[in-house]
């Protein structure tokens, strides 16, 4: 028989962590447990870290103790990258086990009242940890078709708690797709670690592009028009090749849109970062040549800013580069010391407020460049919106830009795409109303 239990689970970090941790949410499920908003109520609860900033840490670490203190009965576990690179700081009272990130997974072998051994031999460690999904809290899930990163960059330290690049079954990954799809969900987000290191044995697996070239041809007979793909951060020499910009032209399920990880415009910051060959200039031409089939595109970046000898003039390249390119949003990060990589015993580290000051002048031309790509989204038609929940009112649309429902409009059911038209911007979101609905002012909107 069952024994049931309550749990809760809070969630840092990456979409690679929020998918995991959906996965023992639904084993947990499976074995009696139901899951509470209130931690107060829960008789387990997960904390499932980040580690890619100190302050990543510190906030998973309050987090542990808040909870231990507001439930001194709970069995806490403490999971994640944190977890692996500051596993001192978790033990904690409550905490009943601090789990490595490599050795998560062994929260979907037992339950979670009675587990006492959270080690795993080393021979018996699945190559690809074997997290799956069937459902999502919101509407638009991940599929996880990678782990780990072998490309050791010099600032971070996910190779040090992920463990070298990893990469799960093409057919486990269109399983889990075609699971998803007829669950009702309609965006899926295509994610992993480090999604240029995906690698897979037999043809249809050898790269990244070929798996979505698979991926595309599997499902776009049925889901072409109802349902898409939106891929999660890539590389910057991942899309110069030609093979990233045919397969991205012929894809009939892909968002025009992309996430770049680039972290600067300096060449010679790029170099001190051991970051993977590529150059502003290639991004740029690379970009250029997918506004043939994507005249309106999505475009983000992650921004680090502050590496040990940032110079001014090396800032000024990271700002242009940016004004460059037709950037729709960033997300901007002051370069934080993570203890074991080789970026922390580097010279010339610059002071938090010198760090601190660069990246508040990238977010601030993020800020106006966003603006601009709001207002322009007005002159579209149309668009398609994946809403958050079934009554919910914001959702993204194909080219990743926030909207809003507007409040007079009646809220769809359902996670079906749902056509809208714009209506105007307010502050970072635009207003929609569904097709039929549209407010006549919508072309002077915003001016």
């Amino acid at each position: 028989m069952e024994k049931t239990f309550t749990f809760h689970a809070v969630t840092y970090g990456c979409r690679v962590n929020q998918y995991e941790t959906q996965a023992i949410r639904e084993w947990w499920q499976r074995l009696g447990g139901t899951e509470t908003d209130d931690p107060a109520e829960a008789d387990v609860v997960l904390v499932d870290s980040c580690a890619v900033t100190a302050e990543a840490v510190s906030d998973a670490r309050q987090m542990t103790r808040r909870l231990g203190r507001i439930n001194p009965r709970a069995r806490i576990f403490a999971a994640g990258c944190a977890a692996s690179a500051e596993p001192g700081d978790f033990a904690l009272p409550g905490v009943a086990a601090v789990i490595p990130q490599r050795d998560k997974f062994v929260l979907l072998r037992g339950h979670p009242l009675e587990m006492t051994d959270f080690s795993v031999a080393e021979e018996k460690r699945p190559r690809f940890a074997p997290f799956s999904i069937e459902s999502f809290r919101r509407a638009r899930p991940v599929v996880k078709v990678q782990d780990g990163c072998s490309q050791g960059c010099a600032y971070c330290i996910i190779p040090l708690t992920r463990g070298p690049a990893r990469s799960r079954p093409v057919d486990e990954i269109l399983a889990e797709t075609a699971r998803l799809l007829h669950a009702g969900y309609r965006e899926i987000m295509i994610s992993g670690v480090n999604l240029r290191q995906f690698h897979a044995d037999g043809a249809d697996g050898r790269n990244f592009w070929s798996l979505l070239r698979r991926m595309d041809a599997e499902f776009s007979p049925e889901w072409q028009g109802r349902a898409r793909f939106r891929l999660s951060s890539l590389e910057p020499a991942q899309v110069t090749d030609a093979e990233a910009l045919e397969t991205l032209e012929g894809s009939r399920m892909v968002c025009p849109h992309l996430h770049l990880s680039l972290q600067s415009g300096s060449m010679a910051v790029l170099r001190r970062m051991g970051r993977s060959p590529y150059s502003p200039e290639g991004v740029a031409e690379a970009v250029g040549n997918m506004r043939r089939f994507w005249p309106a595109m999505g475009l983000g970046a992650d921004i680090l800013m502050g590496f040990p000898g940032e110079s001014e003039s090396e800032t000024e390249e990271t700002l242009a580069m940016l004004r460059a390119l037709p950037m729709t949003y960033a997300h901007v990060f002051p370069y934080s010391v993570r203890p074991g990589t080789r970026a922390a015993a580097m010279q010339n580290q610059l002071p938090k407020k010198v760090r601190q000051e660069h990246a508040a002048r990238v977010r601030a031309l993020m800020a106006e460049k966003h603006r601009e790509f709001l207002h322009q989204q007005l002159s579209m038609s149309s668009m398609l919106v994946a809403f958050d929940s079934a009554d919910a009112r914001h959702g993204n649309n194909e080219w990743y830009a926030d909207c809003r429902m507007d409040d007079a409009c009646q809220v769809r059911q359902g996670h079906e795409l749902v056509r809208v038209v714009p209506v105007r911007v307010e502050g970072n979101l635009i207003m929609v109303r569904p097709i039929g609905e549209a407010s006549p002012s919508k072309h002077t909107a915003g001016e």
